[in-house]
């Protein structure tokens, strides 16, 4: 019978699966914002895990099937959110190609009129 140490574990692991499923679909749908919150909430669930005395879940026989489902998912997040990012700086750039903050001051004669 597994004591409670293995279950506050299978707990918070569990509770982390769920977050991932969530972080997978909210960066699917570029909603960024609650990304990072969830991201920030599964963050607080690792650092909870690590105060673990002993981790008994991830020795257990549950595990490898746990990890077969995660790990993927956490790749796939990876890829995904590194994907946005570099949409997000290729969309920035071209905005502030379009600032002319750092023209000659030549260029203000051009919008004149005379």
């Amino acid at each position: 019978m597994p004591d409670e140490s293995y279950e506050t574990a299978r707990s918070l692991w569990e509770k982390y699966r769920v977050l991932t499923h969530e972080l997978l679909k909210f960066v699917d749908e570029d909603e960024i914002d609650t990304f990072i919150a969830l991201v920030e909430q599964r963050e607080h669930l690792v650092n909870l895990l690590k105060e673990l005395p002993s981790d008994s879940y991830r020795t257990g026989m549950e595990w490898a099937a746990y990890d077969a489902e995660v790990r993927p998912l956490e790749m796939q997040i990876q890829y995904k959110a590194r994907a946005w990012l570099n949409r997000s700086r290729r969309q920035n750039a071209a905005v502030h190609s379009y600032d002319l903050t750092g023209a000659s001051p030549l260029g203000g004669n051009l919008n004149r009129r005379y």
